[in-house]
């Protein structure tokens, strides 16, 4: 009977109005995240996003998915590593990673803050040395800190 109360709070959440304008405001940022990392030479596969996520090929940066979500991690982003279509590495490698918006979304990040997470992420894929990980980190920190999770 839980999964059944739990569906039903799920359904009556998901039919109101904020529900439907937190989904469209979570697909705008990811178009703009998205955007803004294209403009900074990264390559989306399929060529942008219709929905909450997208998928970056980093065979142009020379970096792997796995030290991608590494060196981003350490500077507190997080993303995943993702195999892109034909990919020539292994799964545990991979050559993309898969970036998503609900989280950020959610604490009430709007496009004008996608520019920031794309300078982040820029950077911190460009970057090397801890030194300069731990200041995009500040950085991501201090964002963080004007979009708390609870109020």
């Amino acid at each position: 009977m839980h999964t059944i109360a739990a569906k039903a709070v799920a359904f009556k959440e998901a039919s109101g109005a904020r529900f439907k304008k937190d989904q469209k405001q979570t697909v705008q940022n990811a178009r703009a995240l998205c955007s803004a990392l294209v403009e900074k030479g990264y390559r989306a596969v399929s060529g942008g996003t219709d929905n909450h996520l997208f998928l970056l090929d980093l065979t142009l940066k020379g970096i792997s998915g796995k030290e991608a979500q590494e060196k981003l991690d350490q500077a507190g982003i997080t993303v995943n590593k993702n195999l892109i279509p034909f990919d020539s590495k292994s799964p545990a490698l991979a050559s993309g990673i898969r970036i998503g918006t609900p989280a950020v979304t959610t604490r009430g990040m709007k496009e004008k803050e996608m520019r920031l997470i794309a300078d982040f992420i820029d950077r911190g894929l460009s970057v090397s040395g801890e030194r300069k990980i731990s200041e995009i980190k500040k950085e991501v920190k201090a964002l963080t800190k004007k979009f708390p999770l609870y109020g």
